[in-house]
């Protein structure tokens, strides 16, 4: 089911589509409202979400994910990466960790995920687990470095020279859910009104007045045989 922010970035994405299309000034503008309404409401969700995350974070340690005697386990959720024409190469953030012992800092490979695991460093443990990498890596060919605050994890692609676009298969999906996508058939006047009567209906009494006065000025121009709306 998708959730809230999914279904406001779909309006946002249709509105902004149907902006392109309208030539008629009124309408532009309740449109414009309309956009920047959703992009409020978006910014909105996002950022109670994120702090929603934050407190049962907070509230609930991550689980320790293996048998380890000090401290808890936390998940690290925060990192960079980039590639070259043979590696992936994911950049995480600890600092300290350049002092704790190499045995501490664990890394096992499959061919499409990857494990870290990094033990006792300041009172706790760090763990970051990706499964569905994008394209297969090599397992005996990928391995790891310990620098100053740093661990860099070092992905060998199976097939080189070929461009990751995404990190991982889900990630991909994820963004390729978030285009648009149009029928080149359907009418566009038809999602045009469509989106008017959303606007129209929970819209306030100015943005219901502008609506009906645009819409009373294109039933006139109809009847005069003038199709521009």
């Amino acid at each position: 089911m998708a959730s809230a922010v999914d279904e406001l970035q779909k309006d946002l994405e249709e509105v902004k589509a149907l902006l392109e299309k309208t030539t008629r000034k009124r309408i532009h503008d309740a449109l414009t409202a309309e956009k920047s309404k959703i992009e409020t409401e978006i910014k909105n969700k996002v950022q109670q979400k994120s702090q929603s995350k934050a407190e049962l974070d907070n509230e609930k340690p991550a689980a320790v994910v293996a048998p380890i005697t000090t401290g808890y386990t936390v998940k690290i959720s925060n990192y960079g990466w980039d590639q070259s024409d043979k590696f992936v190469k994911i950049y995480i953030t600890l600092p300290g960790v350049h002092h704790v012992p190499t045995e501490s800092v664990q890394v096992h490979f499959t061919e499409r995920s990857f494990d870290l695991l990094v033990k006792n460093l300041n009172g706790k443990n760090y763990s970051m687990i990706v499964n569905n990498l994008l394209k297969p890596i090599s397992v005996e060919g990928s391995s790891k470095k310990v620098k100053t605050d740093t661990v860099l994890i070092l992905c060998r692609k199976k097939a080189e020279n070929t461009r990751w676009d995404y990190l991982t298969q889900v990630e991909k999906e994820c963004k390729e859910k978030e285009k648009p996508s149009y029928d080149t058939e359907a009418d566009p006047s038809e999602g045009l009104m469509n989106v008017l009567k959303k606007i129209y209906e929970d819209g306030d009494d100015d943005m219901k007045r502008t609506i009906n006065k645009a819409w009373v000025e294109s039933r006139e121009k109809q009847a005069k045989g003038d199709t521009e709306f």
